[in-house]
């Protein structure tokens, strides 16, 4: 039971009906109070409580209130005591709870072994749900002791079926490749001696910062974790809570503990470790792709910006000196500049404004583009085709279709020199090149032939695309975060509502 309670959750949970009070007014004075905590806590958690410490004070205080009782008197109350064993038998009556029989605990037994899939390999988690299920057949639970011995039985023996399951499913060509990624041996003096290019240290590491080698790095990863090939529904049906404890399990240990296990423990963690960490890499990808992509415009800006902040003066009083100027040109509209403006407006801050204008309108998003492409043309354009080869992009709707093909094309000439396309290529550009680049983007022959760009398509197709990754516009087949959105929930959330709900510690009713 929790300990702290609000009055409010107090009122909702335990006031004492008319039945209990008639019962509770029978007891000796010395009891009362204890006999209604024993009642009430009962009644909330489907058993008694094990000592008083696991009783919170605020239910005590607001039982002696209702009871005209002090706190006090709970003190002396014995839980122990033969008295109080007729209590619990008196409660257990009141609230048509019987005492559970070995019959009953293995009935208990065979519900969590078809259960337990749901709720996870989680021992604590097991014992709050047979609580439960005790509380709903109205059975006195044994020990805690005890019932943690029954859970963990069930979890073993589930566990060891779960385990042969997947085992079974992997084909025995990848069980040899598995075998060859835990060969201590195949590693001597720090360099490997095998066909496997990377080791299983490597699997495990996490990326690095944004870097033309952690691409490469991360993109290895994934292409051997492919060549595995794990059958596509072998972890179909088990609970993420699950797949995430063993995956972590695999990371917590060396190779020698991982080698020791059975062939069917062995397998199957490893099959799961393969599974997880190939959507947990894809996941990195992105989101490297993602932080070039806005790399690229953040640190163009800033360069650009340092360069003009050398001698840029922001003009005020705009407004003010645009009246006096068209003022004084309409009063005076065959006057000589420097003998009629001048004196208004001084030359110098004409002079400012000009400067400002070009470092704030257009000219200067164009300068801020012309970096932008030295920068993705000399440096990260070798990084781009590494992560767009081996991600799969999808969407739901038809619109974001133009983006698709554009990275489709980007793929398809990603090795060639070409500065523009070939003429007979369709280049989507509706909903991916903004106006305000359209003119850097497709050029005009002599001849009045439109070409485009390679190298600034490609920009805008990536600042496309990642607009449309962080919102799941778009999303990338084998991966965790930015799956597809229609498979967010696992297929049985519905079927299993109201625990999910409980899990989630969400109310079930919308209003709420």
């Amino acid at each position: 039971m929790k300990r702290n309670w609000s009055l409010e959750e107090l009122r909702d949970q335990f006031v004492l009906t008319y039945s209990e009070l008639e019962m509770i007014r029978k007891k000796e004075k010395g009891s009362r109070l204890g006999f209604a905590v024993m009642l009430k806590f009962f009644q909330d958690e489907g058993r008694f409580p094990r000592n008083k410490r696991e009783i919170p004070k605020a239910l005590v205080d607001f039982l002696a209130e209702q009871t005209g009782c002090t706190s006090k008197s709970f003190t002396a109350y014995d839980t122990d005591r033969r008295m109080t064993k007729y209590h619990r038998s008196q409660i257990r009556e009141f609230l048509h709870f019987r005492k559970w029989s070995h019959e009953d605990l293995d009935v208990l037994s065979a519900w969590l072994l078809e259960n337990i899939a749901m709720h996870g390999h989680d021992t604590s988690h097991a014992v709050v749900t047979a609580l439960d299920r005790l509380k709903e057949l109205h059975i006195e639970p044994p020990t805690m002791d005890r019932l943690e011995r029954i859970t963990r039985s069930s979890i073993h023996i589930h566990e060891d079926s779960f385990f042969k399951t997947i085992s079974d499913g992997i084909p025995q060509a990848i069980k040899s490749m598995i075998d060859e990624l835990l060969d201590t041996s195949a590693v001597e003096d720090g360099e490997l001696r095998r066909d496997i290019p990377l080791s299983f240290a490597d699997l495990k590491a996490d990326p690095g910062r944004a870097s033309l080698e952690t691409v490469m790095q991360e993109t290895a990863k994934l292409r051997l974790i492919r060549k595995f090939d794990l059958p596509q529904e072998l972890l179909n049906g088990i609970p993420n809570k699950s797949i995430k404890r063993y995956r972590q399990r695999v990371t917590s240990e060396d190779l020698n503990e991982l080698r020791r296990h059975p062939a069917p423990v062995r397998y199957a963690l490893m099959g799961i470790f393969l599974y997880v960490r190939s959507r947990e890499i894809t996941d990195n990808l992105i989101e490297l792709l993602i932080q070039i992509i806005h790399r690229i415009g953040i640190n163009a800006e800033k360069k650009v910006d340092t360069e003009l902040l050398k001698d840029l003066r922001r003009v005020s009083g705009k407004q003010s000196i645009l009246y006096s100027m068209a003022e004084t040109a309409v009063d005076n509209p065959d006057g000589i500049i420097r003998e009629k403006i001048y004196p208004v407006v001084g030359e110098a801050t004409l002079r400012d404004l000009v400067k400002e204008y070009k470092h704030t309108g257009p000219g200067y998003k164009k300068r801020i583009h012309l970096v932008i492409r030295s920068s993705y043309g000399g440096h990260y354009r070798r990084m781009v085709p590494e992560i767009l080869g081996v991600l799969d992009f999808h969407s739901n709707n038809d619109t974001h279709r133009p983006v698709i093909d554009a990275l489709n094309l980007i793929k398809k000439y990603a090795n060639t020199n070409s500065r523009y396309f070939p003429s007979h290529e369709h280049v989507p550009v509706e909903g991916i090149v903004k106006n305000k680049w359209w003119d850097t983007i497709i050029e005009e022959t002599a001849e009045g032939h439109e070409k485009i760009n390679r190298i600034n398509y490609e920009i805008s197709v990536l600042q496309a695309l990642r607009d449309k990754l962080r919102c799941k516009e778009i999303w990338v087949l084998g991966a965790n975060r930015y799956q597809n959105p229609d498979e967010d929930l696992p297929p049985d959330f519905e079927t299993y509502r109201e625990e999910n709900y409980k899990i989630l510690n969400l109310p079930t009713d919308v209003d709420t």
